[in-house]
């Protein structure tokens, strides 16, 4: 335990937020937790509190889930709470100069990418899509602009070959913990250090679009599969074809994919050049895609084959 438990403000809503609410607690005293509104949700659309909210009430801490941040009702209950330091973890809302100002030593970020790298609400997503091979958990200094305070502590983690944006968020959710307790016992001791950040470096992830799963068949096999993983979260991987659209669950690489097509028969992008039992091949910018399970509009999960021999897509075909 540190030698002086700090008083945390925690900001948080979802899951990828508990691993952090928890360590937190039972290291430091969270004298209030703060989370979003609840939220209408699934068919029925009843209203659903976030997960931190949940897990908040289950630990007995104080929680607030303020509409605005910025309104002096809720400013004068964070003061109340007289926090030596506030936390955020995917809270969801940018934080005011106001609120800020309250904890004796600002607000620390759990931000899920090496910063400056991948500045923004989407940072695994488009780490993964980029096709990385390293990312890592930044403390940051919460400021004004978006995501471009000092670095105060930094941990890196390879991104497996297989690991996808569902994978890599829980994993991450781990090392945030880990990295933000290591943090907090630092500033306790007045030990923490901290880094401006190199601005010319920046990269930007914004929050996906449902776009940003379609397929892109000019793209290379390789980009198309870190796609794949980077938006397996949401929305998913698609493509149209008849108009309609189809969601892969499943595909790979073509191991039939011959090292060096022959110069007659160049398919543009997009073509359908064999179905078989694997699954339904397609050309891309560069290599054979293999898709093996999808999921047809109003249709059950299926394998590529099964499909393919009711309304699927044939040889020759163009996939949209």
């Amino acid at each position: 335990m540190p030698a002086k438990p700090l008083r945390v403000a925690f900001f948080g809503s979802p899951e990828f937020a508990l691993p952090a609410l928890e360590a937190v607690a039972q290291r430091h005293h969270v004298v209030l937790v703060v989370s979003q509104p609840d939220k209408p949700a699934g068919r029925g659309l009843r209203l659903r509190a976030p997960p931190v909210a949940t897990r908040a009430q289950e630990l007995g801490l104080d929680l607030v889930q303020p509409r605005a941040v910025r309104g002096e009702e809720f400013l004068q209950r964070l003061a109340g709470a007289r926090p030596d330091v506030g936390v955020t973890a995917a809270y969801g809302r940018i934080l005011v100069p106001a609120v800020l100002r309250v904890p004796q030593h600002g607000v620390l970020n759990v931000h899920a990418s090496l910063l400056p790298k991948y500045r923004g609400a989407a940072p695994i997503q488009w780490a993964l899509i980029n096709d990385e091979k390293e990312t890592g958990i930044t403390i940051m200094q919460t400021e004004e602009g978006l995501d471009t305070g000092p670095i105060r502590l930094q941990r890196r983690t390879p991104i497996g070959a297989e690991e996808d944006a569902t994978a890599l968020m829980s994993r991450l959710a781990l090392l945030g913990a880990e990295t933000l307790i290591e943090s907090l016992d630092l500033l306790g001791e007045g030990t923490l250090p901290s880094t401006t950040q190199d601005d010319e470096a920046a990269t930007l992830a914004p929050l996906l679009t449902s776009e940003d799963g379609d397929i892109r068949w000019t793209d290379s096999v390789t980009a198309v599969l870190a796609r794949h993983r980077g938006v397996a979260a949401w929305p998913g991987t698609a493509f149209t074809h008849n108009g309609a659209r189809v969601k892969v669950l499943e595909m790979d690489s073509d191991p039939r994919d011959p090292a060096t097509p022959a110069p007659r028969a160049h398919p543009a992008p997009g073509t359908v050049t064999a179905v078989s039992q694997a699954g339904v091949s397609v050309v891309t910018g560069s290599g054979t895609l293999l898709l093996e399970r999808v999921k047809p509009a109003g249709a059950r999960a299926m394998s590529a084959h099964e499909w393919s021999l009711g309304r699927g897509a044939r040889e020759g075909e163009i996939l949209g």
